[in-house]
C-alpha cells in the first residue's frame, strides 16, 4: 500500500508508564521519583525510528519528564520535532481546580520553552479530559498563552469523551454566557483552534480507531482500513497518537493495580513497534502545527496556510 497525498498529523504523549491515569490511585505523584523512569529510552526508540522515515511529530510532554529529562527535550526539538505540553503532572482536568489546572499548564509551558527556546503552542489534556463539564479549560489555555488544543476526543469512554463534538479541526467559540462550543473550521481569528483526537464514523457512532490502546488492540489491518477510509473517503486528515511506554513490552507490572486497567495497559505492547513502523509506510505524516496549516504566535491571532497540505477552504489563505 503506497502513501496517501494526504498529510496526517502524528502525536506523541510523552510519560512514563509509572504516570498513566489507569494507576493514579497506585501511583500518586509524590512516589514517581521512586520508580523506575524507561521514558528516555523508549522516546529515543521512537525518535530513532522517525529518523529513519524521515517523518516530523507532535511530542505534546510532560513537564513533569522535562525536569527531570532535560536532554530528552532538547533532543527532542533539535530533530526538528514540535514540542507541545502535555501539562506538568498528568492530572485529569475534572480532578483539579481551577488554579491547580491554571498553574500545571503554565508551569509545563515555560518549562518547555526555556528548555528549547521555542514558543510552545498546543496542549493536550491528560486522557483527553476536556469535555463539557470543563469547558473553562479553554479559557485558561488561552490566557495562558496556548495557540490550540488536542483534547477532545469525539468518543464516549468511563474517563473521556465529547462524543457530540465535531470529528475534524475546528476553531473554537465563545457563547453569549462565555462558554465555548465548536465553530467553523476556518477562522484564522479565534481565540484557540482545537484538534481533536480522530474517529470513524459509522451509522453516526464514532468509533475509536487512531492510536493508543485501540492500536494494540485492533489488528493491524483494521486500523488501516478505517484511517484509510478517512483519507480516501472523507479525503481529511487524521490525528494519530501513541505514548513512548507502548513501545516497552519489558517495563515493570503493577500488579496492584485492576484487572481492566492492567489488560488496558499491558495488551500487546509486544506488537506496537512492529504496527508502528508499518503505520509508517503506509501513511503520511507531520506535525499538528505543520498539517494544519497554521502559524499561531505570541503577538497576534492571525494564521497561515502551508501550501499542499490540509485542505482547507482557500478563504483562510486569503486572509493570510
Amino acid at each position: 500500500m503506497g502513501k496517501k497525498a494526504i498529510i496526517n498529523m502524528l502525536s506523541i504523549d510523552v510519560e512514563d508508564y509509572f504516570q498513566v491515569s489507569a494507576f493514579e490511585k497506585i501511583n500518586p505523584v509524590s512516589c514517581w521519583p521512586e520508580f523506575e523512569s524507561r521514558v528516555e529510552q523508549n522516546t529515543n526508540k521512537i525518535l530513532d525510528i522517525l529518523s529513519a522515515y524521515d517523518i516530523k511529530a507532535t511530542f505534546f510532554v510532560l513537564g513533569w519528564i522535562a525536569r527531570y529529562s532535560p536532554a530528552l527535550i532538547k533532543r527532542i526539538a533539535a530533530l526538528g520535532h514540535e514540542i507541545a505540553s502535555h501539562g506538568y503532572a498528568h492530572q485529569r482536568v475534572p480532578t483539579q481546580s481551577r488554579s491547580a489546572f491554571r498553574n500545571d499548564i503554565r508551569q509545563s509551558k515555560q518549562l518547555l520553552e526555556d528548555l528549547t527556546g521555542v514558543a510552545v503552542k498546543g496542549y493536550r489534556a491528560p486522557s483527553y479530559s476536556i469535555n463539557p463539564d470543563s469547558l473553562w479549560a479553554f479559557d485558561e489555555l488561552v490566557e495562558g498563552g496556548y495557540r490550540y488544543d488536542s483534547s477532545v476526543f469525539p468518543v464516549q469512554h468511563d474517563l473521556y469523551g465529547s462524543f457530540d463534538w465535531p470529528r475534524f479541526p475546528f476553531s473554537l467559540q465563545r457563547t453569549g454566557s462565555g462558554d465555548w462550543m465548536p465553530g467553523s473550521e476556518q477562522d484564522p481569528d479565534c481565540e484557540i483552534f482545537e484538534v481533536p483526537i480522530s474517529t470513524l464514523n459509522r451509522a453516526g457512532c464514532n468509533l475509536p480507531i487512531a492510536g493508543g490502546g485501540y492500536f494494540r488492540l485492533y489488528p493491524y489491518l483494521l486500523t488501516r482500513v478505517g484511517l484509510n477510509q478517512i483519507n480516501s473517503r472523507e479525503e481529511r486528515p487524521f490525528v494519530f497518537y501513541i505514548h513512548p511506554w507502548e513501545f516497552d513490552p519489558e517495563q515493570p507490572r503493577m500488579k496492584n493495580a485492576g484487572i481492566k486497567s492492567r489488560f488496558r495497559h499491558y495488551l500487546n505492547l509486544d506488537k506496537t513497534e512492529i504496527r508502528f513502523t508499518r503505520l509508517l509506510q503506509d501513511f503520511s505524516f507531520s506535525t499538528i502545527d505543520t498539517v494544519l496549516g497554521k502559524r499561531f504566535t505570541a503577538e497576534s491571532n492571525s494564521t497561515s496556510v502551508v501550501e499542499g497540505v490540509c485542505e482547507f477552504d482557500q478563504s483562510v489563505s486569503a486572509k493570510k
